[in-house]
Formats: C-alpha cells, sequence, structure tokens
C-alpha cells in the first residue's frame, strides 16, 4: 500500500514542469515520439545514479553542503542557457531556410539521451527530490534503509517514465499537426525563452 501512495505522489512531482519535461516535449515535436522517449532514457539514467548516491549514503552529505549543491546549481545554469540560446539560434536561423531545407533532422539518439542526462544530474531540485522527499517514505521498520532506498527508487523512475512520455507524447501531438514552419519557429523560440527563464530563476534561488 505504501508503495501505491508513493508512485501516486512520485507522480504528480514527476509532471511538474520542469527543464527536462519541457527538453523531452521539445524533442517529441521536433524529432519525433521515438526519439523523444529515447531521449528521455538519458535523464532515468542520470536519476538512476542520482538513487545509488543517496542509497551508498552520498545524498544526505551532498544536500548537507551548501558548496557542492552551489556548484550542481551554477553549472546547471549554464547548461540551461546553452540549451535555450541554442534553441533561440536555431529557431531563427531557421527563419533564412526555404521549405525544401530540413531543418527537423534528429541528432543521434545519443546526443539526445545526453542532453536530458546533463539536464537530470546538473539540476539541484533533483538532487533534493531523492534527498528529501523520498527519505520521507522510509521507515526503518519496514526493513533495510538501503533497500528501501532502492525500491522507492526504483518507483519513482517509472513514475518520471509515464510523466516524461506524457510530455513527448504532447510534444508528438504538436508534431502531427503538421503546423507550419513559422508556428513550429515560434514554440521553439517560447522553449528556449522558457529554458533561459529557468536558468534565471534557478540563478536567483537562495540555494
Amino acid at each position: 500500500m505504501w508503495l501505491l501512495v508513493f508512485l501516486g505522489a512520485a507522480f504528480l512531482v514527476a509532471m511538474t514542469p520542469g527543464a527536462n519535461n519541457l527538453l523531452g516535449m521539445h524533442h517529441g515535436m521536433r524529432y519525433g515520439p521515438a526519439s523523444g522517449v529515447t531521449g528521455l532514457f538519458g535523464r532515468l539514467t542520470g536519476f538512476a545514479i542520482l538513487i545509488a548516491a543517496v542509497a551508498a549514503g552520498l545524498g544526505s552529505l551532498l544536500a548537507a553542503s551548501e558548496h557542492a549543491l552551489t556548484v550542481i546549481k551554477w553549472v546547471g545554469v549554464a547548461y540551461l542557457v546553452w540549451i535555450g540560446a541554442r534553441i533561440l539560434y536555431t529557431s531563427f536561423r531557421a527563419g533564412a531556410f526555404t521549405a525544401a531545407d530540413d531543418v527537423t533532422t534528429a541528432p543521434s539518439l545519443f546526443a539526445l539521451a545526453r542532453k536530458e542526462f546533463i539536464t537530470a544530474v546538473t539540476n539541484p531540485k533533483a538532487v533534493l527530490i531523492f534527498t528529501a522527499f523520498v527519505p520521507q517514505f522510509i521507515d526503518p521498520a519496514r526493513g533495510q534503509v538501503t533497500a528501501q532506498v532502492l525500491t522507492l527508487g526504483a518507483v519513482y523512475l517509472v513514475a518520471e517514465l509515464a510523466a516524461g512520455s506524457i510530455y513527448v507524447g504532447i510534444g508528438a501531438i504538436v508534431r502531427a499537426v503538421r503546423m507550419s514552419k513559422r508556428a513550429q519557429r515560434n514554440l521553439d523560440r517560447g522553449t528556449g525563452v522558457i529554458l533561459l527563464g529557468m536558468a534565471g530563476m534557478l540563478a536567483s534561488s537562495p540555494r
């Protein structure tokens, strides 16, 4: 029963709009659902590493280290700025192409997964999810804490996969309606602006 309660709570957390979900939606919109879902596994790999760190006892130390979180924060800010600026640059550059030009050719699946991975592991909020949210559902009376962390982490990954797939699906629906090149560029520009806004919010956060 407690796992079902955690799964519901985890899904709500995973569905919260954020950099990874926005990036997944962008990938689904630009490159199709298959590429978007494949990229999603980069995010899951990053989260799996964080879960393993928490299970090994490193998570609590990281959460308590102001310096470590500050470094992660600014790396995350820099990466969000880079992604947002690149999307904006590509959208404005595409405006100079003719209709015959293919501006939606998907990069390698590895490149998509790498983007999601780096975005996940450089997001301080992801660290807090696994050091503050997940431990609330741990009860020493149920057995080994490490085993519980790994179990809850696996359940969270399922919730993240479901939520991320929904965002990719939304992007794929937008792609399927065959919007005009101008509308696609406007959506890309909106995505880039939002990512830059998230970078600004992260940079101005106290921690």
